[in-house]
Order: C-alpha cells, then sequence, then structure tokens
C-alpha cells in the first residue's frame, strides 16, 4: 500500500467503498461470542458456593452495621445541634 492509502484507511469515518457487516450479521456475531464466553465459565462446588455464600453476607451485615452507626451517629448530631422541637 502506498503512504496515501494507508493515511485514507487509517482515517476516522466510513468511506463509501467500506460496508459494516449487516444487522443479521451483527447479531450472529454478537450471539456467537456470548456462547463462546459462556463456555467459559466454570460451576462451582457445593463447598465454594457455601463459602461464597458466607462471605457475600457477611460483608452485608458489615456494611449494614457501618451504614447504622453512620446514620444514628448523625441523627444524634444533627438532633443535638438543632435540638428536639418541644411540643
Amino acid at each position: 500500500m502506498s503512504e496515501s492509502s494507508t493515511a485514507e484507511a487509517n482515517r476516522p469515518g466510513k468511506s463509501s467503498k467500506e460496508q459494516q457487516p449487516g444487522l443479521f450479521a451483527r447479531i450472529a456475531l454478537f450471539v456467537r461470542q456470548v456462547v463462546a464466553e459462556l463456555r467459559k465459565v466454570v460451576t462451582p462446588t457445593r463447598s465454594e458456593l457455601v463459602n461464597y455464600t458466607i462471605v457475600v453476607l457477611v460483608f452485608v451485615l458489615l456494611v449494614m452495621a457501618f451504614v447504622f452507626v453512620l446514620d444514628f451517629g448523625i441523627g444524634k448530631l444533627v438532633m443535638w445541634v438543632f435540638g428536639t422541637p418541644s411540643a
């Protein structure tokens, strides 16, 4: 290839000679790629699944406790700053 044709091929935008694959070809390519990725998936063993579940539950409980402490502390701080409304 000459330098000018290389520069034209690398420029952004599509020329009239370059054609993008059709809609169905792109869908077929997508489906083939999805199937190829799904073949790489490894199902965890029962013990791995139990361990992962325990880890997730413990993490969720820790985050819930952290948010509760923050909410409780900010609530107390706001009540201290602005005081309780008198009835």
